[in-house]
């Protein structure tokens, strides 16, 4: 395709409700601006699901039925009316609408995959849909390969898109919670919320790990940012371990303040566990906070499988390690707290890194050669 028949071509964008924040939201609205720079932005247009999920009695999460048959007709009016040459779905739970699209139009489309929504059980109508898909786009080939060996896909035309991160540095002070007292003692990061649904992050396995980081490096201290319902019992369990001293739970907290944490912090750590042979598959489907640690030169302590292993490389932008080992986690975090030269070049390297492989601009020459 010729460059005047790229700026021809019409995408209409089908997302999830974008009125929540998430990586999934920020993928989409990284997706629309990319499609913009490189198609202009009369040649993108959007329909996104007008609401949030709501909880069950069950506990599960569903949009309303008024919901659904809102972005329905939105969408085949949409596509009817402004006759776009390409639909992308950028969620897979969507894929029936953009299949039904298809049949009243012949317009093809594509089918965003990120993770956990695309590993696990789906309805046969999602199924049917996601094996009509033209071109499956994934955030990682972890996630590509996971999805089609699940639900037995046959291998097509693929693009792997792996996420940007939005510039987003703070000119403000550092938060006075934050502000240097004098000496800082070093500091070991981990970013996550901290849900019973999401304990594959590993924060037991560094609370585990913890004990033995502090008889190598004893005034180090441990920060868990985020937010989440099982909170409570990692408290207890660092008191149970005796490590309640040097443990710190910030809760959520402001993008100025996240950054603050990077900045400070001498080595992120996030042993995340993946779980595919479960009907509630678990795992990252890439791990966007490793990312945003080395874009602050840091260097990451990771799992050593799983979609981490795609853009963290071991020795180079810090150390990959079995996320069920306790003491190899130990082990890592003490090599790097006691060598800072080595943990600085390291976070020196996984900053280039970042800068030149997760830049918008690459994002939009990625899109711009499947286009």
């Amino acid at each position: 395709m010729t460059e005047n028949q790229l700026t021809k071509r019409k995408v209409l964008v089908l997302a999830p409700s974008l009125k929540s924040l998430g990586g999934i939201q920020n993928y989409t609205r990284t997706l629309v601006e990319a499609l913009q720079a490189v198609l202009g932005s009369d040649r993108v247009r959007m329909v996104a699901v007008p609401g949030d999920a709501e909880v069950k009695a069950d506990g599960s999460l569903a949009l309303r039925l008024s919901v659904k048959v809102r972005f329905l007709f939105s969408a085949i009016a949409a596509a009817l009316s402004w006759s776009p040459d390409l639909i992308i779905c950028a969620h897979v739970g969507l894929t029936p609408v953009a299949r039904l699209i298809e049949k009243l139009t012949g317009v093809r489309f594509w089918v965003v995959l990120y993770g956990i929504e695309a590993w696990g059980d789906l309805s046969p109508v999602k199924r049917n849909a996601l094996r009509a898909a033209q071109c499956y786009v994934a955030i990682t080939r972890f996630t590509l390969d996971a999805t089609i060996a699940r639900h037995d896909l046959e291998r097509h035309r693929e693009l792997i898109l792996p996420p940007t991160l939005p510039t987003r540095r703070s000119t403000l002070p550092e938060p006075e919670h934050l502000a240097s007292k004098g000496p800082m003692p070093p500091m070991v990061l981990t970013v996550g919320r901290i849900a019973a649904s999401e304990r594959y992050k590993g924060h037991d396995v560094m609370l585990d790990a913890w004990p033995a980081v502090l008889r190598k490096v004893p005034d180090a201290v441990y920060w868990i940012v985020g937010g989440g319902d099982d909170r409570r019992r990692l408290e207890s369990r660092a008191h149970e371990l005796g490590i309640a001293d040097s443990v710190h739970f910030a809760g959520a907290v402001s993008t100025e303040e996240l950054d603050a944490c990077y900045d400070r912090c001498c080595v992120f750590a996030m042993p995340a566990r993946t779980e595919l042979d479960t009907r509630v598959p678990r795992g990252e489907g890439f791990g966007i906070v490793f990312l945003e640690a080395m874009a602050h030169g840091k260097p990451v302590v990771g799992p050593y499988v799983g979609a981490p292993v795609e853009f963290i490389r071991s020795g180079e932008h810090g150390l990959l390690v079995n996320p069920t080992d306790t003491r190899e986690v130990a082990e890592a975090l003490i090599e790097l707290l006691k060598d800072p030269e080595r943990s600085r070049h390291m976070g020196d390297a996984g900053r280039k890194w970042v800068a030149h492989e997760f830049s918008f601009d690459r994002f939009c020459e990625r899109l711009r050669g499947a286009l």
